[in-house]
């Protein structure tokens, strides 16, 4: 069963993102308030669910939560920030987003940046512990996954629907044998062999 809350007596959002170890297109991260004592034993990390789950809790959590959002960073924004930094920034714009404004943040994983005058807490597997974390892993992932259909459509040789721009072995032949589209993240290491990538200091 995963928690309610982490905050006592706190309006708290939980946050996570989807596609930080792509090679190409957005990063995108959600941001859930839900409802005080709320349950739903159905919610999990989006990676222990099937896609069709997903996509039902998706209706689900829109539905009852107090407030939820989406925030996007782009593929060039990541080239220029690297990739921390844009998952931290996409947190922060689906944040902006929320129709209520929360006193507290919930955070998977271990890096964050202040946001505001907001107390946050960073949580590792999050999106197992928390249902507010478990239900922003769900719409980003999800709204990630709509986005990167729409591009496979444009760009069906690399596969997208499939692997979502995730590195896989079909992805990297695509990108060795088509080269690149502007939705690739230029400062990864594309071809998965030491060849177009760029150092990041953090």
């Amino acid at each position: 069963m995963l928690a309610s809350h982490y905050y006592e007596g706190k309006i708290e959002a939980g946050c996570d993102e989807a596609g930080r170890g792509c090679l190409a297109g957005s990063v995108y991260a959600a941001a859930v308030i839900l409802p005080d004592g709320y349950q739903n034993d159905l919610l999990n990390d989006s990676k222990q669910l099937t896609e069709k789950k997903r996509y039902q809790l998706r209706e689900i959590i829109e539905r009852d939560a107090v407030a939820w959002a989406v925030g996007i960073v782009t593929p060039e924004e990541i080239d220029k920030i690297n990739i921390l930094n844009a998952s931290i920034l996409a947190m922060h714009r689906a944040l902006d987003q929320l129709k209520v404004r929360p006193e507290a943040v919930i955070v998977d994983g271990n890096r964050f940046k202040k946001y505001k005058d907001l107390p946050h807490t960073t949580i590792v597997k999050g999106d197992g512990k928390y249902l507010a974390i478990a239900a922003a892993s769900i719409l980003a992932k999800t709204y990630r996954d709509d986005y990167m259909n729409q591009l496979a459509e444009e760009y069906p040789q690399y596969d997208w629907l499939s692997n979502k721009g995730y590195p896989t072995k079909k992805h990297r032949e695509a990108i060795r044998q088509y080269g690149t589209t502007p939705y690739h993240r230029m400062s990864y290491n594309l071809l998965g062999d030491g060849q177009l990538s760029l150092e990041f200091k953090d």
